[in-house]
């Protein structure tokens, strides 16, 4: 006589389980009925069985199974060949009578506390070994003393048995595991969601955002605006920080000479560009330098800022007027800065000091005395020296050199060269934070702004 297949599973009073759809069906039979087996074999009934005319159904992943809080699980080992409502009723079996009535198996599986009991056996060489399963949503101490009365059932059938209990599983902890992975899923899809919405928010608002960063160009590195080769019409400013006053009122495709002498790279944008405007500071610096264009290269156009004032403190309404009252270049040569027409708004003009008026003497004596020293043995080498605020030195920088190296060196207080100071080496001193600047002379036009000393070395003799 064969039993139910392993795929079945058997209610607590032993009856017959079988799955149809889905569904699982347990069928409880009257003493010494004969029922059919879903494989098609014929079974009687033990006379033991209880006396229950109903059909249960419960879906698989039944409510008990959710409405869990722990999971015994227990192996057993069966020194004969037994079937599963075997083991079933000798669990149930031997455990009745061992506590009240309302803590049995059969009661408590009735109320819900216990839920459907699962089998699954192997039968090999006159041995049966298999595991045992059981839902419980009583408490810690009640489930464990629901699984230590399963250790006791020692026979099933005619058969020696012994059930051990390998764990006691929180489905709770399962559970948490579960929301904890899945609300971090949710998480990193979120993050992703809202950081591609924030970068094509970014993407869009920069594409109407015109502020553009001042960049090098050509050999001697002049401060420029990007794209500037591929430009038909430029304008040409005496130095950095005019560039940036342009590109804060909203122009482009502007060049710095960077000093007195039109660098090369000037020359040549001059003879390849269709229209070059020089846009030069109302004092005797843009005087000069209309000079110097005037030998070297020719712009097509000259405009000025008003009489004693520089580009890099104009207006945006004193810039577009100083634009469009630009001349012609031979008309420039004869023209005063003050023919220029200033905006009505334009603040009292600022005169440039003289450069001798611009140098402090330092205060220290001795580090005068120490900085004339190091200016003397510079003579001749066309290099400098950079102090630091701890007092050291890096020596043997070439002049050629030291515009990038003071980019690239932090807390440098002095510099001492023997060069030229120029107005893009002054730029790059307040850039970096620089305190004094002292070199073989001051280049022509070159202003000096406040909070920086600029001294010669003829100063220091």
């Amino acid at each position: 006589m064969r039993g139910v297949e392993n795929t079945a599973s058997l209610s607590p009073r032993g009856e017959r389980t079988s799955l149809l759809n889905g569904a699982s069906f347990s069928l409880h039979s009257r003493p010494g009925l004969i029922l059919s087996t879903p494989g098609g074999h014929w079974e009687k009934r033990s006379p033991a069985a209880r006396v229950v005319d109903d059909i249960d159904v419960n879906i698989m992943g039944s409510k008990e199974k959710h409405s869990a809080k722990y999971i015994i699980e227990a192996k057993f080992v069966v020194d004969g060949v037994v079937e599963k409502h075997d083991v079933i009723g000798a669990i149930f079996g031997q455990t009745e009578g061992l506590f009240p009535k309302n803590f049995e198996l059969r009661e408590l599986q009735r109320s819900g506390k216990i839920g459907r009991i699962d089998i699954d056996l192997k039968s090999a060489k006159d041995r049966t070994e298999g595991r045992i399963v059981a839902p419980s949503s009583l408490d810690r101490a009640e489930t464990a003393i629901i699984a230590a009365a399963m250790e006791t059932v020692d026979r099933v059938g005619p058969c020696e048995a012994k059930v051990s209990v390998e764990q006691i599983s929180d489905v709770r902890f399962d559970k948490r595991e579960q929301i904890m992975k899945r609300a971090k899923e949710l998480m990193r899809d979120w993050v992703v969601t809202e950081t591609q919405d924030i970068e094509k928010l970014l993407t869009e608002v920069s594409r109407e955002d015109k502020t553009v960063k001042a960049v090098t160009y050509g050999r001697e590195k002049l401060t420029a605006t990007p794209d500037l080769s591929k430009a038909n019409e430029i304008l040409i400013v005496e130095g950095r920080a005019d560039v940036n006053n342009l590109l804060k009122s909203g122009y482009t495709d502007i060049i710095a000479l960077e000093g007195v002498k039109v660098p090369r790279t000037i020359i040549n944008l001059v003879k390849r560009k269709k229209e070059i405007t020089a846009f030069l500071d109302g004092d005797r610096g843009g005087d000069l330098i209309l000079k110097e264009l005037t030998q070297v290269a020719q712009p097509k156009y000259v405009a000025r800022a008003p009489r004693g004032k520089e580009v890099e403190d104009l207006t945006p309404a004193e810039i577009r007027a100083a634009l469009a009252a630009r001349v012609p270049f031979a008309e420039a040569e004869s023209a005063k800065p003050a023919e220029a027409k200033p905006a009505r708004a334009a603040r009292p003009a600022r005169v440039a000091k003289p450069a001798r008026a611009a140098e402090v003497d330092p205060k220290d004596a001795e580090m005068l005395k120490e900085l004339a020293e190091v200016a003397k043995g510079l003579k001749g080498t066309l290099e400098g020296v950079l102090v630091k605020k701890d007092g050291g030195k890096i020596g043997e920088v070439p002049v050629m050199e030291l515009v990038e190296r003071l980019r690239n060196e932090a807390d440098v207080e002095t510099v001492v060269f023997d060069g030229i100071v120029t107005g893009r080496l002054v730029d790059v001193a307040m850039e970096r934070g620089i305190a004094t600047l002292i070199g073989e002379r001051l280049a022509e036009g070159v202003r000096v702004p406040r909070g920086l000393r600029v001294r010669v070395f003829k100063d220091l003799e």
